[in-house]
């Protein structure tokens, strides 16, 4: 046999050995309900993956709703978008901007909890098949909304409804109740370098 065909050989084997696994891996996951997401770590990307989710979910015809705490006095590319092609999307921003650009504890605690009173409704309504909480967990580490209500809400929320919260931190609570939890870590940023937030790229 020549040098190739081994190759060839061998890389059929692992591939076969993989697809085995991959296939074994796909019959044991035998539960259908919606799923808990969290995207957190400090990294670049959380809300682009959201977001990435919101678009796969409109590709089924499926209902979404997007809360948006923290944002909304810097326009962003995906609220352009949303509010204007996307208008069956459930769409809330806290509009307040970034809380250390507000300084004011009283005023955030109101403007978080007038928002999470626009989520709670979507996360006990079953015909939302995803909702998206962003930067929720800036709420929770700034102790501006209950860390057992916010749980509560998104442990008893209906069956087949899936919930994507991003943001860092967030507590250890929230980590625990959901089924997936996935870090962005930042290795390297434009920003650091004194490269300026590009429009359709950073927001």
């Amino acid at each position: 046999m020549s040098s190739d065909a081994k190759k060839e050989a061998r890389h059929k084997l692992a591939m076969e050995k993989q697809k085995g696994s991959i296939d074994a891996s796909i019959a044991a996951a035998d539960v259908e309900r919606g799923v808990g997401i969290l995207l957190t770590g400090n990294g670049k990307g959380k809300t682009s993956s959201a977001f990435g989710m919101v678009l796969r979910a409109l590709g089924y015809d499926q209902k979404v709703g997007v809360i948006q705490f923290i944002k909304g006095q810097q326009l962003s590319g995906e609220e352009i978008y949303v509010r204007d092609r996307c208008p069956d999307v459930a769409f809330y921003q806290m509009g307040t901007g970034f809380t250390w650009d507000t300084q004011d504890r009283s005023t955030d605690m109101a403007a978080a909890r007038t928002t999470w009173e626009q989520a709670l409704p979507m996360l006990r309504d079953p015909s939302f098949d995803l909702v998206v909480l962003d930067e929720l967990t800036y709420m929770l580490s700034f102790n501006y909304l209950s860390e057992d209500e916010v749980v509560e809400a998104i442990q008893n929320r209906p069956p087949e409804q899936s919930v994507v919260v991003t943001g860092r931190g967030g507590g250890t609570r929230l980590r625990e109740i959901m089924d997936t939890v996935s870090e962005v870590k930042d290795i390297k940023h434009a920003y650091n370098a004194g490269i300026k937030a590009r429009r359709g790229v950073d927001y």
